[in-house]
């Protein structure tokens, strides 16, 4: 169904009035749970707030399994999520081969096309027409263009199957296990920690750093996280940490290699060893190549961008009260964190020829720890640093409570995370029961990036889902990308970097799309959901989707779209997912 040029202007302007105001659903009863601290909130309120909040939205039949198990209970299992796979979940993850390979399988089985084309014996233009051939054959009456699979087929040797598979399982993933928390911060983290698979070898090591680096961190240490990261192969590239040296030690070592190239050089010219070259399958001139290349990537002194950014975007923020001489002494004391081939086998290595003896002075403390331990002692001081609580704790606060977290809040979490080490379960408790992340200034007043839209739009319709990818399209189209944000900053999680007219016209025709069973291997039953139409179908779809919460505004905006055409399921159903209630959570 598309919408008329008169309708589409005039919810649009109604929605971008709408979402940039404070939720306010007057009217509905005041009421505290038992079971947790004050709340200003009904019950079925709060629960629907925490579904919201805790996880990516509610499914059917959540709100009344909440119900039985108490909502006390419900975030005690949220918080401490059992470490063991989940049946459901892994067998739809079964089919995305590269989720369980590490960077250096990823990098030997999906290599650039010139790599793969030499790999399978052909020239490049070759191996270009052999992959168009068979996207081709995936496009063949009877075939399935959007499917996992035919992707997959179509990317089979390309290095784009591996962050295309990691996006399917993360989507796979927010949709259909039960530690909705844990797959939030996984996502939290992941942004905060930001790589860019757009960046050289980083999209092979990606499945790696969020497998092996994050996800098993979401809820422990804040300073073991912090290390995970510092000494990851996909942090150490991105940030070209991995090129960082003392000045001094790198200039020796390049007149070292340059010494012993040319020596080789001066070898490979006598015809005699060229000719032995060639008869062990080594071309001469792919020598030469290789050993410039290896020169341009010889580290020619300290780099700040990892160390500029582990101190305003990891830990202490922009304002955490660091100094350009600070960055410097960082730099300094990562010099020789490093990687071995990033190309081949991209492992982490410390490399003390390359590193800076000298002491360093951080903060106003003098470290001279020695060696790879300098850079860990830099980490231990700014994961315990004031700064660093404060910055941490506004960030999930914005994330979890308000785009603009109250002062009060932000102290409670931030003296929470000094006197519990840095225990991010503990910041988190502190979070959830305090009174703010309960106030009705909170309930349904942060919109929904892209990714958590899409999600919770599958989750709450109950769609049958065979493949993923159309709704990562979607993702992409509303404007978040999975795993593509180029800025070390990562997506913003504040209201004001995703409500423009342009993305909140793709989020109505998303709900309309998904309602009307317009993506294939995604599967929504609108008529089951809606149950019989004869009577009031608005306000069943507004029951079902926004459990009856909704502004008298946006219920006689959605009143007058449907006077305009006939009100079945699929239409009723798009409309309400497109809505500004259900566009905040």
């Amino acid at each position: 169904m598309k919408l008329s040029s008169r309708t589409t202007s005039l919810l649009t302007a109604f929605l971008i009035a709408v979402m940039v105001l404070p939720a306010d659903l007057p009217g509905q009863k005041r009421t505290s749970l038992s079971t947790v601290a004050t709340r200003e909130l009904s019950s079925d309120q709060a629960i629907v707030h925490a579904l919201n909040r805790l996880g990516f939205g509610p499914r059917p039949g959540d709100l009344e399994r909440v119900r039985q198990v108490g909502l006390a209970k419900y975030i005690d299992q949220q918080l401490s999520p059992s470490s063991d796979p989940e049946p459901a979940v892994q067998a739809r993850l079964e089919r995305y081969k590269t989720l369980d390979m590490s960077t250096r399988e990823l990098l030997k089985e999906y290599p650039q096309p010139k790599q793969a084309a030499k790999k399978a014996g052909m020239t490049p233009e070759e191996y270009r027409k052999r992959m168009e051939e068979r996207k081709m054959q995936d496009r063949r009456p009877g075939g399935d263009p959007d499917g996992d699979q035919a992707m997959m087929r179509a990317a089979a040797n390309g290095p784009q199957r591996v962050v295309a598979e990691l996006s399917l399982a993360k989507l796979t993933r927010a949709v259909y296990s039960e530690r909705q928390l844990q797959e939030v911060m996984v996502d939290f983290w992941f942004n905060h920690f930001n790589v860019f698979a757009g960046k050289g070898p980083d999209r092979w090591m990606l499945t790696e750093y969020e497998r092996d680096v994050i996800r098993p961190r979401t809820m422990g240490k804040f300073r073991d996280l912090l290390g995970a990261t510092a000494s990851s192969s996909a942090m150490l590239f991105y940030l070209d940490n991995w090129m960082s040296a003392d000045p001094v030690a790198a200039a020796k070592m390049s007149g070292e290699l340059e010494q012993r190239r040319e020596m080789m050089l001066a070898r490979m010219n006598d015809p005699r060893q060229q000719e032995r070259m060639r008869r062990n399958g080594r071309d001469p001139q792919e020598a030469r190549k290789k050993m410039e290349f290896a020169k341009q990537r010889m580290p020619k002194g300290l780099n700040e961008n990892y160390a500029r950014e582990l101190m305003e975007l990891h830990t202490l923020g922009v304002d955490g009260g660091y100094t350009q001489k600070d960055v410097l002494e960082v730099a300094r004391a990562f010099t020789g964190w490093t990687l071995r081939a990033p190309r081949q086998t991209a492992d982490f290595f410390f490399d003390d020829r390359l590193h800076d003896t000298g002491a360093k002075t951080v903060l106003g403390k003098t470290i001279n720890a020695g060696g790879m331990k300098d850079g860990e002692a830099v980490l231990d001081l700014l994961a315990r640093h004031p700064s660093t609580a404060r910055f941490i704790s506004t960030k999930l606060a914005r994330r979890f409570v308000t785009d603009d977290p109250p002062k009060a809040l932000v102290d409670r979490m931030a003296k929470s995370f000094l006197a519990s080490d840095g225990d991010i379960r503990t910041v988190l408790r502190t979070m959830i029961e305090s009174p703010e992340f309960w106030s009705r200034e909170t309930y349904r007043a942060k919109i929904k990036r892209p990714f958590e839209l899409v999600a919770s739009a599958v989750r709450v319709t109950g769609a049958d889902l065979d493949s993923p990818l159309p709704l990562l399209q979607w993702t992409d189209r509303i404007g978040e990308p999975l795993y593509r944000c180029q800025p070390p900053t990562g997506y913003s999680d504040k209201a004001e970097a995703w409500v423009n007219t342009g993305t909140l016209l793709n989020r109505m025709n998303f709900g309309l799309a998904l309602a009307g069973n317009r993506m294939r291997g995604v599967r929504v039953d609108a008529a089951s959901l809606l149950g019989s139409m004869s009577d009031d179908p608005l306000a069943q779809a507004i029951q079902v989707f926004l459990a009856g919460q909704v502004s008298p505004e946006t219920r006689a905006s959605l009143e007058k779209q449907l006077a305009e055409q006939k009100p079945v399921p699929e239409v009723v159903a798009g409309l309400v997912l497109g809505s500004p209630e259900f566009q905040r959570r």
